[in-house]
């Protein structure tokens, strides 16, 4: 029976501060509080730009046993070279620290552009470097070179499977050979809604199904009523019914929709949801 997991994508939110941030919570304890509600939490800096293992080691410690950690792969390999040639770049993200996070390391998220159509040799190259466990993946990142900026940490405590998920956002990966080929490697595509700007794929490729939220009307922005809460309930539960793992990430973090809204959704899957570290 496969497990269910509901948290945010970020944490560090301004905004969020007196609407579920409690008034005057230091920032540094904002992710201890993220953790004491939610077993899982997206992070979203890695997107961005290569993180330290300095960082990773102070979330991995922020934690609970038992807390996963989905982290997204670099916009640098996503966006900038649309996942062609990335051999190297890919051994710099995870030469970055990501492995330091050792037991909390959950899924990898990797996020395409809207407008990124799907070309099947470039999917199976992408497909085919991704590493199946952490013991790979710090194989890969002893091929770094000298754009990481930072120590490497290309060590692992122990040799776990390692997940990843796939957000593409464009019709043309419902190709039945797309599809497949996810299959083949078992990584998710995930089931992402944006409030219209982009089609809601939903195919189950992997045991694994990896759902992100970032609104249903307004993107990042809008609440999800309690009616649209009972519809994702049901699938999460069918998902779950069929024995897959499901992680479902709130980001519509406007007006601190997300972690309320994460919360109303785990009411709705206490019998099946992981609770939040006690």
């Amino acid at each position: 029976m496969g497990s269910v997991r509901i948290g945010v994508s970020g944490w560090r939110y301004a905004h969020w501060r007196g609407r579920f941030y409690p008034r005057g919570l230091p920032q540094r304890r904002e992710l201890e509080h993220v953790a004491a509600c939610f077993p899982t939490v997206e992070l979203d800096g890695s997107f961005y730009s290569l993180q330290r293992p300095a960082s990773y080691l102070a979330w991995r410690d922020a934690t609970p046993p038992g807390f996963v950690f989905a982290v997204k792969g670099g916009r640098f390999v996503t966006h900038m070279k649309r996942l062609r040639g990335v051999r190297t770049p890919l051994a710099n993200f995870f030469a970055s620290g990501v492995l330091a996070l050792g037991d909390r390391l959950g899924p990898v998220l990797w996020q395409l552009p809207e407008r990124q159509r799907c070309d099947l040799g470039v999917l199976e190259e992408f497909l085919d470097l991704l590493p199946r466990s952490t013991g790979a993946a710090a194989r890969l990142a002893r091929e770094h070179d000298d754009k990481l900026k930072t120590d490497p940490w290309t060590d692992v405590d122990a040799d776990r499977p390692l997940l990843h998920a796939l957000e593409a956002r464009h019709r043309s990966f419902e190709d039945p050979a797309a599809l497949r080929l996810l299959r083949e490697h078992g990584v998710a595509l995930a089931v992402s809604e944006g409030a219209g700007q982009w089609p809601l794929l939903d195919h189950v490729t992997a045991d694994l199904v990896y759902v992100r939220l970032h609104g249903r009307t307004r993107l990042y922005a809008s609440g999800y009523a309690p009616r649209t809460l009972d519809e994702w309930a049901r699938r999460v539960r069918a998902w779950h019914d069929d024995g897959h793992d499901v992680v479902v990430y709130l980001d519509n973090d406007g007006d601190a929709h997300a972690p309320h809204d994460a919360l109303a959704l785990t009411d709705r899957l206490t019998d099946v949801a992981v609770p939040a570290a006690a």
